[in-house]
C-alpha cells in the first residue's frame, strides 16, 4: 500500500477534513510500530524526537504513567461531557424504575393489602403472596437488565470522548450521546458475550453457597436433606474456571472501544480486542485492574470526605449558640447533607464507572500505536 511521506496513505487524506469525526478504524495503518525519527539529511542517524502530543496522551507507545495520566486528563478536559452523559443515563433510568414501581404496586396493591392487613394470626395464603413474589422478581429483573443497558451507555460514551481527547479536540454532550447511542447495541452485545466467559465460574459458586444448606450444623443435625457434594463441587469448580475467565475476559476486554471507534459489529470487535492484546495479555491485566483499583478508592475517598465533612460541619452549625436544636435546624441540616451526599454518590459513581473504561481505552489506542504505527496517522489527523 503507497505511503506518502507522512505515513498515510491515500484513503486517510481526507480526515483532517471532517473534524475527526471518522473513527481510527476508518484511518489507515502504519508500517511499524516505529514513526518518529530516522536518518538525516546528511547520511547520519539522528535521535528521534520527542513525539507530539495534541490531547491527553503523546503519540507514540505508552508506558503505564501515560495511560493513568491520560485518564486523568481526561476526566479533568472533559468532566461535563462524562457528568453530563452519566446524568442523563442514569436520571433516565432512576425514571423508568419508579415506572416501574408504580406499575407493579397497582398490580398487587390488593394483595398487599390482604398480607400485611389485619389477619390476626392467621396466616396469608400462598395465593395471596405468589402474585408479589412475582411482580418482586419481575421488577428486580427489569431493575438488573436497566442497570445493565445504563453501564452499556458509559461504556459506549467513553471511547467516543476518549477519541476526541487524544486528538486534543473539544466533543459536546449531543455528540457523545449520538455516537453512544448509535454504537449501544453492539457494544452492548460485545458485553454479552464477555460476560459470558465469566458465567459457569459464578454459576459454579452459586452452586457451592447452595451447598451450604447441607452442610451439617452439629454431629447429627442436617438443616436439610439433599446432595452434600454439592459445595466441594461448586466452590472448587469456580475455582479451576476462574484463570480461563479471567484470561479470556481481558482477551476480549477492548471490545466496546473497538465497537464504538472502528465501527465494528460485537463478534468482530472481539475477535478485534482478541489480535491486539495478543502479546501484551499481563500487560492489559496489569494496567486495567490499576485503573479500577484506583478508581474504586477514588470514589471511596470522595464518599468518606463528604461523609465527614457533612457531619462536622452540620454539628458545629447546631450546637454553636448552645441553645436547644430546634426542628427547622435539624431538618434544613439533614436536607442539605442529603443534598451534598447524593451530588457525590453521583460524582463517585461516574468515577468509578468511567475511569477503567477510560484506561481500556488508551489501552486500545496504545496498543494499535505499538503494533500499527498509529503515531504518524492520529497526528496527520490533528493537524501537527
Amino acid at each position: 500500500m503507497a505511503q506518502d511521506g507522512t505515513g498515510q496513505n491515500g484513503a486517510g487524506q481526507g480526515d483532517t477534513g471532517h473534524g475527526g469525526d471518522r473513527p481510527y478504524g476508518s484511518w489507515p495503518y502504519g508500517n511499524g510500530p516505529h514513526g518518529w525519527g530516522g536518518w538525516g539529511g546528511g547520511g547520519g542517524w539522528t535521535p528521534p524526537p520527542s513525539p507530539p502530543k495534541p490531547g491527553v496522551i503523546p503519540l507514540a507507545p505508552l508506558r503505564t504513567s501515560d495511560i493513568l495520566n491520560g485518564a486523568f486528563s481526561t476526566i479533568s478536559r472533559h468532566w461535563k461531557q462524562l457528568l453530563g452523559t452519566a446524568l442523563a443515563v442514569y436520571a433516565a433510568a432512576a425514571l423508568l424504575m419508579a415506572g416501574a414501581a408504580l406499575v407493579a404496586y397497582a398490580a398487587v396493591s390488593d394483595h398487599l393489602r390482604t398480607i400485611f392487613g389485619d389477619r390476626g394470626d392467621t396466616e396469608p395464603p400462598w395465593a395471596e403472596i405468589r402474585p408479589v413474589v412475582i411482580a418482586f422478581a419481575c421488577f428486580w429483573l427489569f431493575g438488573m437488565v436497566l442497570l445493565i443497558i445504563s453501564n452499556t451507555a458509559i461504556q459506549a460514551a467513553c471511547p467516543a470522548v476518549v477519541r476526541q481527547a487524544v486528538l486534543g479536540r473539544p466533543i459536546t454532550i449531543g455528540q457523545v450521546a449520538r455516537t453512544a447511542g448509535s454504537r449501544l447495541a453492539s457494544v452492548l452485545g460485545a458485553s454479552f458475550l464477555t460476560f459470558l466467559t465469566a458465567l459457569p465460574p459464578l454459576a459454579l459458586f452459586v452452586l457451592g453457597c447452595v451447598g451450604l444448606l447441607f452442610v451439617p450444623s452439629g454431629a447429627d443435625d442436617w438443616p436439610f436433606e439433599g446432595p452434600r457434594w454439592l459445595l466441594p463441587v461448586g466452590f472448587l469448580g469456580a475455582l479451576a474456571l476462574v484463570p480461563l475467565s479471567t484470561w479470556l475476559w481481558i482477551r476480549f476486554s477492548l471490545a466496546p472501544a473497538v465497537a464504538v471507534i472502528e465501527s465494528s459489529g460485537p463478534i468482530t470487535a472481539l475477535r478485534r480486542s482478541a489480535e491486539l492484546v495478543r502479546g501484551a495479555w499481563w500487560r492489559i491485566f496489569g494496567v486495567s485492574l490499576l485503573g479500577t483499583v484506583l478508581a474504586g478508592m477514588a470514589g471511596a475517598l470522595i464518599q468518606q470526605i463528604v461523609n465527614v465533612v457533612g457531619m462536622t460541619g452540620g454539628q458545629l452549625g447546631l450546637t454553636t449558640d448552645g441553645s436547644v436544636i430546634r426542628p427547622s435546624q435539624l431538618l434544613t441540616f439533614l436536607a442539605g447533607y442529603l443534598v451534598v451526599a447524593l451530588v457525590a454518590g453521583v460524582i463517585s459513581q461516574v468515577v468509578t464507572a468511567t475511569f477503567p473504561q477510560l484506561v481500556l481505552n488508551l489501552l486500545y489506542v496504545d496498543q494499535r500505536l505499538r503494533n500499527e504505527n498509529l503515531g504518524p496517522t492520529l497526528a496527520h489527523a490533528a493537524g501537527l
